[in-house]
């Protein structure tokens, strides 16, 4: 008998069998269950509308309703402080609203993200506590009400397909550049439904931080989930983060199986890496950085939950130090969470970004979905460190996004147009 994935060890567990394979229909108990100002109020409409009285555990609940604070309109307003007064009847203690910062970044930064657990959040990019051996998997707000209610939730247990990351990353190539190149091959829908593993000697490479920048974009790949085997980097990276609020029951760590079942491996040669940018309109039309030199640029935005935290700043501080972006263009830098952005105080990178000429934004999403702090003109061109450039989704729809790391946009607002960081790092 073969052995299971390590999602299938991880939803055998939270359903309580002793084995699953993919294609099985299981009822499976979240350890976490997560919303934010958006997804949140939708399901308590729902909740509401059921009959349900109580939360079936208010310990297993997160909310962080501060993706798009200080908030745009009076409507925002008025739907965050609904969530607030909904968590302080139910007694949901680990609910942060007004400025904490973004639910991807927020629950792993306060320790409330382990290896083996299943974390089922009402937003696409739940797959981002892959990077720590998490299980993460989006719900849409019905689904969550559901969660709130009983605790539990069916799925289908995913087919496993393998990214492998052969090889050392060369100057200029950040983590991003190894998603991106992963989606030229997989396109946005090779991993549909399935559950991503990501492994290779090149992850060794990078830290925690920058590798919730691949975890995250597995959904951009079409994958239900993603995961990357927890190491001695993650336990020390986690060891130094105390579960905030008070613990959540421990739960085991799969151990990765070689015999268990994948459906398909593509290959990521690091070595042959050169920084990366997805063209308009998807994440997947990928070429050199290089080949679009002059490609003029209207704006530029560093930040969001795949790639606002504290290592990206510092990486686009590299270059900015003691320079200015072109005279034409925005810089906008959006740090995930108000820890970041403390930290990039203390660290000097504010005075570094506002001395190049961009402006700050508060923690939070900031411009990545268009709503505010950042949208797009028609016919404008940015540059950003986001998951998604899909057609119109930062404000006029003839508008065009390119998606690159840190290194990448920070060496473009200095140009002016798409740049590769290997010259101004060189």
């Amino acid at each position: 008998m073969t052995g299971m994935t390590y999602v299938e060890q991880v939803l055998a567990r939270a359903s309580g069998r002793d084995r699953v394979r993919a294609g099985d229909i299981v009822s499976a108990r979240a350890d976490l269950s997560m919303a934010n100002d958006i997804t949140a109020p939708l399901a308590i409409d729902q909740f509401e509308r059921a009959g349900a009285r109580r939360v079936a555990d208010a310990r297993r609940i997160f909310i962080a309703a501060g993706r798009h604070a200080p908030f745009r309109d009076a409507a925002a307003a008025q739907q965050v402080r609904r969530v607030a007064r909904f968590c302080e009847e139910q007694g949901i203690e680990r609910f942060f609203g007004y400025g904490e910062g973004m639910d991807h970044v927020l629950a792993p930064e306060m320790g409330l993200v382990r290896p083996g657990m299943l974390i089922c959040n009402a937003d696409s990019h739940a797959c981002t506590y892959g990077a720590l051996g998490a299980i993460g998997v989006p719900f849409g707000s019905t689904d969550l009400a559901h969660l709130l209610a009983f605790g539990d939730i069916w799925m289908k247990v995913p087919e496993t397909v393998r990214i492998r990351f052969d090889g050392t990353p060369g100057v200029g190539v950040t983590s991003k550049d190894l998603v991106l190149a992963a989606l030229a091959q997989t396109g946005v829908d090779g991993a549909r439904y399935r559950a991503v593993e990501f492994v290779g000697a090149a992850l060794a490479a990078f830290g925690v931080e920058e590798r919730f920048t691949i975890a995250n974009m597995a959904i951009e790949m079409g994958a239900k989930t993603g995961v990357m085997f927890p190491d001695a980097a993650v336990n020390a990276w986690l060891s130094a983060r105390p579960q905030q609020g008070g613990p959540l029951p421990s739960v085991p760590v799969p151990c990765p199986d070689p015999a268990a079942p994948v459906a398909h491996t593509w290959v990521v040669d690091v070595d042959a890496l050169r920084p990366l940018v997805a063209q308009p309109h998807l994440p997947s039309s990928v070429v050199p950085a290089d080949t679009l030199a002059g490609v003029r640029v209207d704006q530029v935005n560093i930040g969001s939950c795949t790639n606002g935290r504290i290592v990206d700043l510092r990486q686009a501080a590299e270059l900015l130090r003691g320079r200015r972006v072109a005279r034409h263009l925005r810089l906008i830098v959006t740090p995930a969470t108000a820890t970041i952005y403390r930290e990039a105080l203390d660290e000097g990178l504010l005075a570094v970004f506002l001395d190049a000429g961009a402006t700050i934004n508060p923690p939070g999403c900031g411009p990545c979905a268009g709503w505010h702090q950042g949208t797009l003109a028609g016919g404008e061109v940015c540059v950003a460190t986001h998951n998604r450039n899909f057609q119109g989704r930062m404000g006029a729809r003839d508008s065009r996004i390119y998606l690159a790391s840190p290194l990448v946009a920070a060496a473009t607002a200095l140009a002016g147009s798409i740049a590769d960081p290997r010259e101004w790092l060189q």
